[in-house]
């Protein structure tokens, strides 16, 4: 494998500046409310997928070809050119002709382990959400092996980890997300989270009285809070959705730092990156929090 100059720089101070920025990031986590959020009602989605088609027109993310074989998932999972996407979910055969739709995209988890791993700090949370600046991700696929919903995916050939923004140029001045823009269902809703969090429980109760015992909201405290809150009417299992997701740990940067040692690396880290680095995220959290 072959490095620029720069990847090179940013690969030998990931090894030192990983924990302390990884420090950095969880300390914004924690501090970090949510105010913003996404809502999706999974019980009133029709599976149109304009969502789909909505986030990869307004990120420019190139189409997948149609499936030879006339399936419905096309593409079949998220990649680094798909961000957001409906999957149609079998139950089971004491249950047929039940397939509930549910819609994946990166959860913009206030405990990300996406951010919690990165060693150059390029996941980060920008206010609510998490981002990755593609200036300062090598690629490690660090952020790939933790996240429990499986967002993150490295670019091919194998690049920069992408993923959902949560449409960061947007919310930020005032739009929603576009897949919620494109939404025709009402399956989508973008408010404060307070909010979304009282309609979500209304809706619940709604739900249970009509017939779906199990409906329950999936979101809400899972990871600190998400910033993707789910109304499901059936248990979170059968939407392939992790039950009780865990935030990876920063300890495998450990390992990286003492391979860094060994090759007698250190000497060369060019430590002026790692301060810079750390007063932009500084910067970026309290930006976010005002």
């Amino acid at each position: 494998m072959r490095f620029s100059r720069r990847g090179f720089l940013k690969l030998s101070t990931a090894g030192v500046s990983g924990l302390l920025l990884a420090g950095v990031a969880r300390e914004k986590a924690s501090a970090m409310s949510t105010q913003m959020a996404m809502l999706y009602d999974a019980s009133k989605c029709i599976g149109c997928r304009a969502c789909e088609k909505g986030c990869k027109r307004w990120n420019k993310l190139p189409q997948v070809s149609t499936d030879s074989e006339g399936l419905y998932e096309t593409p079949r999972d998220l990649s680094a050119d798909t961000w957001t996407m409906i999957k149609l979910r079998e139950i089971g055969p004491e249950e047929t002709g039940d397939f509930p739709f549910c819609k994946y995209q990166c959860m913009h988890c206030v405990q990300a382990s996406c951010v919690s791993v990165c060693p150059t700090g390029a996941a980060a949370h920008r206010g609510e959400y998490v981002v990755i600046d593609q200036n300062w991700c090598i690629g490690c696929g660090y952020c790939v092996a933790a996240c429990p919903f499986n967002v993150p995916h490295l670019g091919e050939p194998k690049g920069s980890a992408r993923k959902c923004t949560f449409c960061f140029d947007r919310v930020t001045v005032g739009q929603s997300p576009a897949c919620v823009e494109a939404c025709p269902a009402g399956a989508l809703s973008f408010d404060e989270r307070s909010t979304l969090l009282n309609m979500a429980e209304e809706r619940v109760r709604t739900l249970k009285t009509n017939g779906s015992p199990d409906a329950h909201l999936y979101g809400a405290s899972e990871l600190g809070g998400l910033g993707v809150i789910y109304i499901l009417p059936r248990p979170t299992s059968l939407y392939g959705l992790p039950p009780a997701p865990k935030l990876a740990t920063s300890n495998v940067l450990l390992q990286w730092l003492s391979g860094l040692v060994a090759a007698g690396t250190i000497a060369m880290l060019p430590f002026w990156l790692l301060f810079r680095r750390k007063e932009e995220l500084v910067a970026d959290s309290e930006g976010g929090e005002k």
